[in-house]
């Protein structure tokens, strides 16, 4: 299984997603054959929430239960012979509450039934149909917490896309004879299942509505429950868009439709005390509540101008059309839920990234005795590779250079709190061993889970022309003087991870004209398209090439060679370069 799982519910944009999702119904409504569709099921779910377990349970009225009907890693026993009823394990809670499970660890859930010991997380989203339990999609993983907020949504929308589709096999005698409805229906839910923008959903409704049924006025009015009110979404009134009051939950036509769970019509609207006029000259009025997993989402509603307008024929019409609406508008709104959410971390990533500019990614200062460069790119918005270089008395200069575990918002948090923390402590030790220590016993009082970093400290005394260095797990410096390598051998823990940890000083003497290269290992260890990493000696072969250049070029020299190199292959993992020339 992938190490992101919530990579798994990503989709770069709108477009894939749509494209995604008309994959999903396309190929749902291409077949009655259970097992085949079934089959398209798991492998639709396993494209984008990989799973080690996976079931597919159907709903049986006469035996009150669910039954495994499509099994991927469970044994035969279990498939044929396993009853769940409704509030029993985490699929029948699931069915009962026609709401998703999640549970990160299923060891501590006492409504796990074990099947498979290995298992860990398991999420189990119902299918609903017509507004009937059909069924439940189980995923079951090895890990714990596999899965996220983001692919529960996702298999949601893949459930509400199936979950017609397997109903509709099971019932194939009864779809034969009811041949011609259905047909009209499920071209209207590809139609609807084209789009996720919801104002273009709701016109395409209002537009579909109007073939079947006439009306002057057409309404979709959706639940606010904040508020308590009815809040028109989409009005149409002789063709025409039109802004509509909000209307009280308890008041109204459309208000009864809510309370009741039901179509409700009226044939004269002048003999019924509960309606509301919007429009003038209205004398009927039918109103549909739109439903989803028995919550009403809102209310379909029509009107006309001509008593008893809207027939039985209308009504059995629209209670057919309502399943298909609700679904169609829930999953434009969660959708619009996702993309908000995604706008508003892209939103913060960017401005965590303007910050991370102004505070870490400016110019190095100037430098006595020495010619620095810096160049850094981020795998993702910011970088979680930290550095910084600044005074220490009148007679040294301190610069820092390392990398924080993982990427992202994270790394860079943990980063600006080291960069803070060095700057306060820096002034208190004179040698880098002891600032490094001080540090780890910062960190481990501020110990994150599965966070550390590498630090590597150089202390340069401009004076004797001498550099003292302690490392804390960065890839040891590469020196080059007069066009040949000198290795240095400087190692140590990194920090954030072992209390009391030791840090040991190595000294270089240094010469005017010596080149000094810190780099990053999202640099030794980014790969090209055949898998090989850059590596060390590709970087001592551009030091001996370029070690009379200016350290700038020596910087975009490494950039070159290394995009060379991996000729277009993804970047893994923060990449930093910093060149320091002794004057």
């Amino acid at each position: 299984m992938a190490d992101d799982p919530q990579s798994h519910a990503r989709f770069r944009d709108r477009t894939e997603l749509l494209d995604f999702l008309l994959e999903v119904a396309q190929l749902t409504s291409e077949t009655l054959d259970l097992d085949k569709l079934m089959e398209q099921v798991a492998a639709v779910v396993q494209e984008v929430v990989p799973y080690d377990l996976f079931a597919i349970l159907l709903y049986s009225e006469k035996q009150g239960g669910l039954r495994v009907r499509y099994a991927i890693g469970h044994r035969a026993a279990i498939v044929d012979k396993l009853l769940i009823q409704l509030n029993e394990g985490i699929t029948g809670a699931a069915a009962s509450s026609l709401e998703p499970i999640l549970v990160g660890d299923v060891r501590n859930d006492p409504r796990y039934i074990p099947t498979v010991d290995a298992a860990r997380t398991e999420l189990a989203v119902p299918m609903v149909a017509r507004n009937r339990l059909v069924g439940v999609i189980d995923l079951q993983s090895t890990r714990p917490n596999a899965y996220t907020a983001a692919d529960t949504a996702l298999v949601q929308l893949i459930a509400s896309r199936v979950a017609a589709s397997i109903d509709n096999a099971r019932l194939h005698r009864r779809v034969v004879r009811q041949n011609h409805s259905l047909r009209t229906l499920a071209a209207l839910a590809h139609s609807f299942s084209s789009t996720l923008d919801l104002d273009e959903l709701l016109n395409r409704i209002a537009t579909t509505v109007r073939r079947l049924i006439s009306y002057d006025a057409f309404h979709v009015l959706l639940v606010d429950p904040a508020r308590g009110v009815l809040r028109s979404r989409f009005s149409l009134r002789s063709g025409e868009r039109v802004e509509l009051e909000d209307i009280p939950l308890d008041k109204g036509i459309s208000g009864a439709a809510v309370a009741a769970k039901q179509v409700i019509r009226v044939d004269d609207t002048r003999t019924d005390p509960r309606y509301i006029e919007a429009t003038p000259g209205i004398r009927s009025e039918v109103a549909v509540p739109l439903m989803v997993r028995d919550r009403v989402l809102g209310v379909m509603d029509l009107e006309s101008r001509r008593v008893g307008h809207f027939t039985d024929d209308h009504v059995q019409m629209l209670a057919l059309l309502a399943p298909l609406v609700s679904n169609s508008i829930e999953n434009a709104r969660l959708y619009e839920e996702i993309a908000a959410r995604e706008r508003r971390a892209a939103e913060n990533l960017r401005a965590a990234r303007h910050l991370q500019e102004a505070l870490l990614l400016r110019p190095p200062p100037a430098v006595e005795g020495l010619e620095i460069a810096v160049r850094s790119r981020a795998a993702e918005e910011i970088t979680g590779d930290v550095w910084d270089f600044f005074e220490q008395d009148d007679r040294r200069w301190v610069l820092t250079f390392g990398d924080v575990s993982g990427k992202g918002a994270a790394a860079a948090l943990y980063g600006a709190l080291l960069n803070g923390l060095l700057r306060i402590l820096a002034p208190r030790h004179r040698t880098p061993a002891a600032l490094l220590r001080s540090l780890n016993e910062a960190l481990c009082q501020r110990k994150v889970q599965a966070t550390y970093v590498t630090l590597l400290v150089l202390c340069w005394e401009p004076g004797a022309r001498r550099l003292r260095m302690t490392n804390a797990g960065v890839f040891p410096p590469i020196a080059c003087r007069n066009g040949k390598i000198l290795k240095q051998r400087v190692e140590g823990v990194p920090l954030g991870l072992l209390d009391d940890a030791e840090y040991d000083e190595v000294v270089f003497e240094a010469q005017p004209g010596d080149l000094i290269l810190l780099y990053s290992d999202g640099v030794h260890d980014q790969e090209n398209a055949a898998g090989e990493a850059y590596g060390r000696g590709r970087l001592y072969s551009v030091l001996e090439r370029y070690s009379g250049e200016p350290a700038p070029a020596v910087v975009e020299a490494v950039f070159a060679d290394l995009d060379a190199f991996t000729a277009g292959a993804p970047m893994t993992d923060d990449q930093t370069v910093i060149a320091i020339r002794i004057q």
